[in-house]
């Protein structure tokens, strides 16, 4: 897998490793000849007392080793090149694919393993690039080139160095599958780390309030002392292969150097050839254990191209339809007719029958207790899911057949979560219209209440914000995503709890706003307090995920009785018609039955 995902990514820069290629092998012949010329002076020059054929048999190993200078500064230039390129690309791809798949399979991998996998994980593979590109074909072309140089000089001795050779690497092999799996818990104990240092720092206010420090210390330092114990384990068995290396060169040169000297001593062999043949040992063995450097990365970047590939071979399960629709005629309507949905591998469906109708300028209010499915069925309005079971349509059109665009312009979500992202008051307010002038922000803080508050601020439109907006209130930034809805000049707002930092004053100017300003949007409301939906020309309420009841406030309030326990709950102060149920009626009022 490892050489199928290399060879698909390296594919554009198929001209720059040519070249690298070619670098590394005037490099590493150049490095070659150096025992070669070194045995000629010896043999030709030394013995002899030919001054002048040592000076130029000099001169000539001086330009050689000027000519490996440049081709390895020029390797190790196009090299790094390669792998910083391979880096961003395959970043930009992940990066793209987890913004291209729906929150289904953001949330099977995990928030934390995605991060890991883009930064750590692509991290291993460009330094495995790197290496393969500076080290490993360096390491091979000495190898290969350096056992035929010295069969050259001489046939007998140098079946010791093949011998040496194949034990090395049949030896390196088997170490680096042994060491595999451990390169793979490794990467989960960093993956571990990784979504603990975001909970702890997300958290740290709870953190501190419920002081749970020294607790939290306990976590992070068991998660650390598993990684350190599996970084040892793999440090302890890489440890032995430079050891195994040079034992098993200082065993390969002793009989190198007996039987060599048997044979100068007969005439079959010359000193230079045998001092060249053990310069050629050297460089093998030097180019062994820079190969191990490779092997050290091979396993780890392997487990990291497996979860990397795994992320780019992930589907969505909201797939942009073949020849989608950018846009329809009627405006405002969303229609939701017995819409199922249930979680992969769940016991039983989180959304059961659901019917909903929304005409143009309508506000309709979905109410129920915690885990009901509210935010669930307003994520398949949004199509962040798909309904297993059932249609979704806006404006007469089914949504799997919107283009993502198109869909995200007609509809504009306001999330349960007001997330802000780090930069100004504009670039958020921007964030779904970038091309929006400043009035506009200006007119939907107006609308969102925003507007006073943003203008106290230093830069006011240009004031900072910090990521997730800690430095604002929870009402204000609630507000401001509410801005950043209206911004967008959607036809349909998907309201998911979105007053609920707010006090009942201000809930109650923004909704008059909006009547004010945009009557004509349809308006999908999900709320825990009443007060905030009671005006709503419907409500439908949900229970364990099937509708359980629908209508006005007033009707809900006479003859339903999950909609009357909620009011109960919150101690509304309206009257029930007189045929409603007593005990609930006795109870508003004051009373106890």
């Amino acid at each position: 897998m490892l050489i199928i995902f290399l060879k698909a990514h390296l594919r554009p820069y198929r001209r720059a490793l040519l070249l690298l290629l070619v670098l590394q092998v005037v490099q590493t012949m150049a490095t070659l000849l150096q025992p070669a010329f070194y045995s000629i002076v010896v043999d030709r020059g030394v013995v002899r007392g030919d001054v002048a054929h040592i000076r130029d048999v000099g001169t000539a190993m001086i330009v050689v080793a000027l000519l490996q200078i440049l081709a390895a500064v020029g390797a190790a230039a196009v090299g790094a090149r390669v792998s910083a390129s391979l880096g961003r690309d395959l970043r930009s791809r992940v990066f793209r694919r987890v913004m291209g798949i729906s929150a289904r399979e953001v949330g099977r991998f995990g928030a934390p393993s995605l991060i890991t996998r883009t930064i750590n994980d692509v991290q291993q593979v460009q330094a495995l690039v790197v290496t393969l590109l500076d080290i490993a074909v360096a390491a091979v072309i000495t190898c290969v080139g350096g056992v035929v140089m010295a069969l050259l000089q001489d046939v007998s001795l140098s079946m010791i160095v093949v011998a040496l050779v194949v034990v090395l690497a049949t030896g390196l092999t088997v170490i680096m599958i042994r060491i595999s799996p451990t390169y793979a818990r490794m990467q989960r104990g960093v993956e571990n780390i990784n979504r603990l240092l975001r909970e702890q720092i997300t958290g740290i206010r709870i953190i501190r309030a419920f002081v749970r420090d020294r607790h939290e210390r306990t976590r992070f330092s068991g998660a650390n002392s598993e990684l350190f114990g599996v970084g040892m384990r793999v440090g302890r068995m890489m440890a032995t292969v430079p050891v195994v290396v040079m034992m098993l060169m200082n065993t390969a040169t002793l009989p190198i150097i007996w039987f060599a000297t048997r044979r100068i001593d007969s005439g079959q062999a010359q000193l230079g050839s045998i001092s060249a043949l053990l310069g050629y040992v050297t460089l093998i063995i030097t180019a062994i254990i820079m190969a191990t450097i490779v092997f050290a990365d091979l396993p780890r970047a392997a487990v990291s191209v497996r979860r990397v590939q795994e992320v780019l071979d992930t589907g969505t399960s909201v797939p942009t339809h073949a020849n989608p629709v950018h846009g329809a005629r009627r405006r405002g309507q969303l229609t939701i007719r017995s819409a199922g949905f249930r979680y992969p591998g769940a016991a039983k469906p989180v959304l059961h029958d659901i019917t909903l109708i929304a005409e143009r300028g309508q506000t309709v209010a979905i109410v129920g207790s915690t885990g009901s499915g509210k935010t669930t069925l307003l994520n398949l309005a949004k199509r962040l899911f798909d309904a297993t079971t059932g249609t979704v349509h806006v404006n007469g059109i089914d949504v799997r057949e919107y283009s993502p665009d198109s869909l995200h312009r007609t509809i504009g979500i306001v999330p349960q979560e007001p997330h802000l992202f780090s930069g100004t008051i504009a670039s958020n307010l921007r964030f779904g219209a970038p091309g929006a002038h400043d009035h506009d922000l200006w007119h939907a803080l107006d609308i969102a209440q925003a507007g006073e508050f943003v203008e106290r601020l230093p830069g006011m439109l240009d004031a900072p914000v910090a990521q997730g907006g800690a430095n604002l209130s929870g009402g204000q930034r609630q507000r401001l995503a509410i801005a950043r809805a209206l911004v967008l000049r959607p036809e349909i707002y998907l309201l998911d709890d979105s007053f609920s930092a707010l006090d009942r004053t201000t809930e109650a100017r923004v909704r008059a706003s909006f009547a004010r300003h945009v009557p004509s949007a349809t308006l999908i409301i999900v709320a825990q307090r009443l007060s905030a939906v009671w005006h709503a020309d419907r409500i439908v309420v949900l229970d364990q995920g099937r509708v359980v009841g629908a209508g006005t406030h007033a009707q809900l309030l006479y003859y339903n009785r999950t909609y009357q326990e909620i009011a109960y709950s919150q101690a509304v102060p309206q009257d029930i018609p007189p045929r409603g149920n007593r005990t609930i009626r006795g109870v508003l009022h004051g009373q106890r039955g």
